[in-house]
């Protein structure tokens, strides 16, 4: 049953165009405060469930909520900023403009916002540019208003798409800031990303998902373990000592003195080490490595499609 504390309680949701599925029986949690990464190749169905927490598209089964209502409802929305990946803004409008036309659309009188609104030009990094025409605006400076329109509405719940894509490495890290200090005060964040060095930086929690479908879920270092490599050094290493590894995973590549072991189980190393010893094996070296979240998705996502 959905939690009202939950920013976003999905379950089992399910999406069908014609004979094509997007989505396949997906849950997804978001707690206030907890910035969760969505991850997935493109057609993944990551597109399709920002649509459906949007209220853009109805599910064809499951349920989700925002805070406790129901997504077709449009009351859910009156917490939410989103940043679409794809947007157009009127080019003859000014930056500060575009804000106040959408703190009406918020239901938000633009006269007495007006120091937030300039505040909110400052916090994504374009104080003193709100009075030039958007026409002028680079794309970072674009990307930045997109974000500045996703939080005009002083929203509980935020939803990212590709946020960081049009700018440079310091945009990137401003944003990064921008996005912890939104969670530091209570704000739950679902980020869709490309770049997974960012999702790194700045997400609590990760879900991968593909052909609409949840492949892995949890926090970042349970994802990045899902998957496990363990370099194995010895003396010598003949076909028994071989088919003992293969016995604890997959064996990725092995030469005369060294097995790279691939395990999804995380406590295999000292159940390995032991059975090595009494097997008679003489061991150099034993190393768990640490794998990125590069690493872990393609892991993840390869395994599905072959």
């Amino acid at each position: 049953m959905a939690s009202a504390d939950a920013a976003i309680s999905a379950r089992g949701l399910h999406k069908r165009y014609g004979r094509r599925v997007a989505l396949l029986d997906l849950d997804l949690d978001v707690a206030p405060g907890q910035v969760v990464g969505l991850l997935g190749p493109n057609g993944a169905g990551k597109t399709t469930t920002v649509k459906i927490l949007t209220g853009l598209v109805r599910p064809t089964g499951g349920s989700a909520e925002l805070f406790g209502v129901s997504v077709a409802d449009p009351a859910a929305r009156t917490r939410l900023g989103y940043l679409p990946e794809h947007f157009r803004f009127p080019e003859w409008m000014t930056g500060l403009e575009l804000l106040q036309f959408h703190a009406r659309l918020a239901g938000r009188d633009p006269r007495r916002d007006a120091g937030r609104l300039l505040d909110l030009l400052a916090l994504v990094g374009l104080e003193g540019r709100g009075a030039e025409r958007i026409r002028g605006y680079s794309k970072g400076m674009t990307q930045r208003l997109g974000l500045a329109q996703a939080l005009v509405g002083d929203p509980d719940l935020v939803l990212l798409d590709e946020p960081t894509s049009a700018m440079d490495p310091l945009g990137r890290r401003e944003i990064r800031e921008l996005i912890r200090g939104l969670a530091g005060n209570g704000v739950a964040v679902l980020l869709n990303s490309h770049l997974l060095t960012e999702v790194e930086l700045v997400c609590d929690h990760v879900v991968v998902i593909d052909r609409g479908k949840v492949l892995r879920s949890g926090t970042l270092d349970e994802v990045r373990s899902a998957t496990l490599e363990v370099r194995i050094e010895l003396d010598h290493v003949d076909q028994r000592v071989r088919d003992l590894v293969a016995g604890y995973g997959r064996v990725i590549a092995a030469d005369e003195h060294e097995i790279l072991l691939g395990t999804d189980d995380p406590e295999v190393v000292p159940r390995l080490a032991v059975d090595l010893v009494q097997s008679g094996a003489h061991i150099r070296a034993l190393v768990p490595l640490r794998r990125s979240l590069e690493d872990a998705f393609v892991g993840l996502v390869g395994k599905e499609e072959s």
